[in-house]
């Protein structure tokens, strides 16, 4: 890998898209993304397994039935196919999204 994955960095390359969302590195079956959701959440379930890392803000996060305040630094899983989504979450709210594994999930 050849460029540094910081918080900073990843948001000044999703300063450059029209997207809520940037892919910033992929091996194997790992994609890495940076996400920062503008007052909505509009994502749908994955098809793949994911790890969320707060990194920035605080909020509250929706994963099946289950709804719970979340802050910087946390690590949040979601199995592929489950409804999930971040709401009531503060402006400076970002996370790093890491999806691995196969369609379907593990």
């Amino acid at each position: 890998m050849s460029k540094r994955l910081t918080i900073s960095n990843a948001l000044h390359e999703l300063s450059h898209s029209d997207k809520p969302f940037k892919t910033l590195f992929e091996h194997g079956s790992l994609q890495v993304e940076i996400y920062k959701p503008e007052k909505v959440d509009l994502q749908k379930p994955h098809t793949r397994d994911e790890l969320y890392v707060i990194a920035s803000g605080s909020g509250e996060f929706i994963n099946g039935s289950n709804k719970h305040v979340v802050e910087t630094g946390e690590v949040l899983f979601v199995a592929a196919g489950v409804e999930h989504r971040f709401v009531n979450f503060s402006d400076d709210f970002s996370t790093w999204v890491f999806f691995y594994g196969p369609e379907g999930g593990e």
